[in-house]
């Protein structure tokens, strides 16, 4: 059995690693990942063979890009995308040219929502609904906005990491960062910090004392592993962290991404993990929050993936 997945990007990848490591020896994966994405193949080339697809816009880039980028996707994805028996998609824009051309050659089609999403849609899974076989839910919640969708149960990976507390917290937003958290919490005088910068120039805070800072870290789950509190915008890290390694984690939602899940997602996916949530970017507040928030452990949750591989094998093999 050949099984077609595309890991897209952040937490697209993080549902195709989930999946996949539920299916392995079990199918043959063929990932389909965004070109130059070299995070997403290291995660998933351990699994099956990797295709590179343009990826036709980012979180904040204009519509022009996304029409351009379409149209060259649609091509790539025309000439790479070869026989399987079943398409995954996982979300992202990235996902839509390929899944369209599974379509066309008679693929069935399953097409997974994000798990931060609870007031709204993504706009991929929303139009790959209309020609899936199946659009998987994570949260009961989903329904509301993906009424022929189906719940699984929320995909996170299984951990690879010891999971201990060695006292740091962790900060980070992911690939483009958020350089105004980065600056409240350098505003609070904490030491002990591990923070990843993304495409904040980490520079900007080589002086603080006590401080661990990196742009990127592949395997930035052995920092999370080893955390006593994550601070994240609302992105993989939550799931890896909540659901993954058990961690407590406050969830800071970045006002800059307007194309993504809003503030109330995070609100509503915060109280779904029993985690914190706080979006008031206040070193004092920070700190009160953070005194409180590494005490409250995550709910634990069954395990969506299993269930969903399960399925797959069980339906199309």
């Amino acid at each position: 059995m050949r099984i077609g997945i595309t890991a897209s990007g952040g937490g697209h990848t993080g549902y195709a690693v989930s999946l996949a490591q539920r299916l392995l020896g079990e199918a043959e994966m063929i990932f389909y990942v965004p070109e130059g994405d070299v995070w997403s193949r290291s995660k998933v080339e351990r699994y099956g063979d990797v295709i590179e697809i343009r990826k036709a816009r980012g979180p904040n880039e204009s519509f022009l890009k996304l029409l351009t980028g379409m149209t060259k996707a649609f091509i790539q994805s025309m000439r790479r995308v070869g026989d399987i028996d079943v398409f995954v998609s996982t979300g992202s824009n990235h996902s839509v040219p390929p899944a369209i051309i599974s379509k066309i050659k008679g693929t069935p089609i399953i097409n997974i929502e994000s798990s931060v999403r609870f007031t709204r849609p993504s706009s991929s899974a929303k139009y790959l609904s209309y020609i899936s076989d199946l659009t998987v839910l994570q949260w009961e919640e989903q329904k509301k906005i993906l009424p022929k969708g189906v719940f699984f149960g929320p995909l996170y990976e299984k951990p690879e990491y010891e999971i201990r507390d060695e006292g740091f917290i962790m900060v980070t937003a992911g690939t483009y960062g958020f350089k105004e958290l980065f600056d409240v919490i350098a505003r609070t005088g904490l030491e002990n910090i591990v923070l990843q910068t993304g495409r904040v120039d980490k520079n900007l805070y080589k002086n603080m004392r006590g401080w661990m800072i990196f742009d990127f870290d592949p395997e930035i789950n052995r920092w999370i592993a080893r955390a006593s509190l994550v601070i994240s915008h609302l992105g993989k890290t939550v799931i890896d962290a909540a659901l993954t390694y058990k961690k407590p984690v406050i969830i800071v939602p970045n006002p800059g991404w307007r194309l993504t899940a809003g503030a109330e997602d995070g609100r509503m996916l915060a109280e779904k993990l029993g985690v914190c949530y706080e979006d008031r970017l206040d070193p004092e507040i920070m700190l009160e929050r953070i005194e409180e928030c590494r005490k409250i452990k995550p709910r634990n949750f069954d395990d969506g993936a299993e269930r969903l591989a399960k399925y797959i094998l069980e339906r199309f093999s």
